[in-house]
């Protein structure tokens, strides 16, 4: 039988319009420029945990994971303070949070660290959601608060304690599928329950695309926003350092070919237009999520017009 009918409702839909209305009007006030830029590339972001859509094979073309590179060549040729409010697709992804074709703010801003963004992040949430004043934890802080281990240990810690949580995975020595398993399981569904969090100083290991902290090298200048025990946003004080940024992408095309996934041509025009790129911090945001939460419901499923 062929359902036709929309899997949201016409309320849903109007808020959307009214959210994105409000997203419109909060960066109209603060002179950041609306952009617009290509879903189809001839690369794409190289990152083993994301999986691209290859659509045209000779040459290849990708639907993008994230409109980044394109607005990091346009804030590379001097467009100033940017956002966009863009379609992103990600493949395998799939669920009550995730699906393949989703909506995405993404903006940035010259000269903000990593901390001025969290700033704006919180006043961005005032302003859409009415939310009260977003407050702020360390990732290392996280762990020791919910699981009295610090992330930066020997990973059998982590291990013992995925064990003594009834977590049975096959992740090896790879402390990083370890941490993210004890956070996506145990910690994050507590995350934002009342106000929206912010958690900053991510592992260096974790942050492809972000500036290495100079005062703690274990420590990248990234940050992710939980709100209601999910993930909302992820930003970065941005990498503009080509050589480094290049070596990052061919150690994770390494990664990729050692677990049998497709390599990803560098992306050249994104990698030279790095050395123009001025200080700047940039976050993406999840708008689907962000209805989710305004709508009170618990599942994309509800404030997307279809699932195919």
């Amino acid at each position: 039988m062929n359902h036709w009918q929309p899997t949201t409702t016409l309320d849903v839909l109007q808020l959307r319009a009214a959210i994105i209305a409000k997203i419109r009007a909060f960066f109209t006030r603060r002179h950041v420029l609306e952009v617009e830029t290509p879903l189809l590339s001839t690369s794409t972001n190289p990152a083993v945990h994301l999986n691209s859509f290859s659509v045209i094979n000779h040459p290849p073309l990708y639907l993008q994971t994230s409109p980044e590179f394109a607005m990091k060549r346009l804030l590379a040729a001097g467009s100033g303070d940017i956002y966009q409010i863009s379609k992103a697709f990600r493949a395998q992804e799939n669920g009550r949070l995730h699906h393949i074709e989703f909506t995405m703010l993404e903006w940035y801003r010259v000269n903000f660290t990593h901390y001025d963004l969290m700033d704006e992040v919180g006043q961005f949430l005032h302003f859409v959601l009415n939310t009260a004043e977003t407050s702020r934890i360390t990732y290392r802080d996280l762990f020791l608060q919910y699981l009295n281990v610090d992330p930066f240990g020997p990973t059998d810690d982590l291990k013992k304690i995925a064990r003594q949580q009834g977590l049975n995975a096959s992740l090896d020595d790879d402390h990083d599928a370890w941490l993210q398993l004890l956070l996506t399981h145990l910690i994050e569904p507590h995350l934002g329950e009342k106000h929206p969090l912010l958690v900053y100083d991510f592992p260096a290991t974790q942050a492809m695309l972000a500036r290495i902290n100079p005062n703690n090298p274990q420590t990248a200048e990234r940050f992710e926003l939980y709100f209601k025990g999910m993930e909302l946003a992820n930003g970065f004080h941005e990498l503009n350092n080509p050589q480094e940024q290049r070596a990052r992408f061919v150690q994770e095309n390494k990664i990729r070919e050692q677990l049998n996934l497709p390599s990803i041509p560098l992306d050249e025009k994104f990698l030279a237009s790095l050395a123009s790129l001025p200080p700047c911090s940039g976050v993406a945001l999840g708008v689907d999520r962000l209805v989710m939460i305004a709508a009170q419901v618990n599942s994309l499923a509800e404030v997307l017009t279809f699932i195919e």
